[in-house]
């Protein structure tokens, strides 16, 4: 079974270390890091089931890093870890998109409890994913990576589908060229922005056949799926 992966940054050497190793005794796969910015990378390069931030660090504090995350992946669970338990300091942690917040010092144990519960509900949440989407005429079956019209069957790429589904999710409103990138290529440059062009020019192709549907570009922003 594959182990759950945990990205943590924390800039205290010692304390996160122990928090590294607890967690590595409890079977889960920990990626540590020192600072927001270094976070910030891994996260880019991984995809994690947890994400827990310091929110004190240096060069980035764990609050922008999580402003940062959650425009990639704004179901990314996440805990805070902070010396501050002031009602506001709970507030805009809470507000930065936190699933929870732990005020040092703290039990390992109690950390281990929430983790599982957080990632508990994630995998819950994955289960119950839609197995069908209409789309105007047409049944999209993210699951299966399906798009059905009048009987004909498209089999879509990975990338495909998961564009297809964020342009279902913000149909008829703005699909932010960054967040698509972010979320599916996990960079935002000139060469990932023209894959994503060439992947919504195949939906295109797709959705054609039904004149009620068509993908807009959004000059210098993104896309719209629009559904007349």
């Amino acid at each position: 079974m594959e182990k759950q992966r945990i990205l943590l940054v924390e800039d205290d050497v010692n304390f996160g270390n122990l928090l590294r190793d607890t967690m590595a005794f409890n079977d889960y796969e920990v990626v540590l890091e020192r600072d927001g910015v270094q976070g910030l990378r891994a996260y880019k390069q991984g995809e994690y089931d947890l994400c827990i931030f310091d929110i004190m660090m240096p060069k980035k504090d764990g609050l922008t890093l999580a402003t940062e995350v959650k425009e990639i992946d704004n179901g990314q669970p996440l805990i805070f870890l902070t010396a501050k338990g002031q009602k506001e300091d709970i507030i805009a942690g809470y507000s930065a998109g936190a699933d929870d917040y732990l005020v040092k010092p703290f039990d390992t144990d109690v950390l281990l409890y929430k983790i599982q519960a957080i990632i508990g509900r994630k995998s819950a949440d994955t289960e119950q994913e839609v197995d069908e989407l209409t789309i105007a005429s047409f049944t999209f079956m993210p699951k299966i990576r399906q798009l059905v019209w009048e009987g004909e069957v498209t089999r879509l790429s990975p990338k495909e589908s998961e564009l297809l589904k964020m342009l279902v999710a913000h149909k008829n409103q703005l699909l932010p060229r960054s967040k698509a990138l972010l979320k599916i290529w996990r960079e935002d440059n000139y060469f990932t922005g023209r894959s994503m062009d060439v992947y919504v020019a195949k939906l295109r192709k797709y959705l054609k056949v039904d004149p009620t549907l068509r993908i807009e570009n959004v000059h210098g922003e993104g896309f719209r799926l629009v559904q007349e």
